[in-house]
């Protein structure tokens, strides 16, 4: 279970990282958005925003399962930009420009889904839920 938890707490602080370079770099992500979908800025902020958000939730026990299924949302939800850069040959500063890694790296997209997806399992059953949900409890009851 320790590993597991290690795990989490590596994808979390992996989402915050790339949802901060969204914020540094949003030109660089813009290109890769595909051609059809609006505001292509305005969406690479929201998508950095969101991991951001989730990566932070998958750190708290009693929202970890929200962040988690929010996490397979967005990981599904940006894959056809993932598509885009890869078809289209699209380089990004500080990704290496090399079309094998583009092409290996589409099916690490089902790799992360299923990262998450063993993160969604009840609230009050993940590690320190316990805790969290104690307080809660006497926060109530002393009211």
């Amino acid at each position: 279970m320790r590993q597991k938890e290690i795990l989490r707490g590596i994808l979390a602080i992996s989402l915050i990282i790339v949802g901060i370079t969204h914020f540094l770099r949003p030109e660089e992500y813009a290109k890769i958005v595909p051609p059809p979908l609006p505001y292509p800025v305005g969406l690479v902020y929201i998508s950095g925003f969101l991991e951001i958000l989730l990566g932070i939730g998958l750190l708290i026990p009693f929202v970890s399962v929200a962040a988690a299924w929010g996490a397979i949302a967005l990981f599904i939800a940006v894959f056809p930009a993932n598509i885009y850069m890869t078809l289209n040959d699209i380089e990004i500063e500080g990704i290496p420009h090399n079309r094998v890694m583009y092409w290996v790296r589409l099916p690490l997209q089902a790799v992360l889904i299923a990262w998450a997806w063993w993160y969604t399992k009840k609230p009050e059953q993940q590690p320190g839920a316990d805790r969290v949900l104690g307080e809660v409890a006497s926060t109530i009851e002393s009211k």
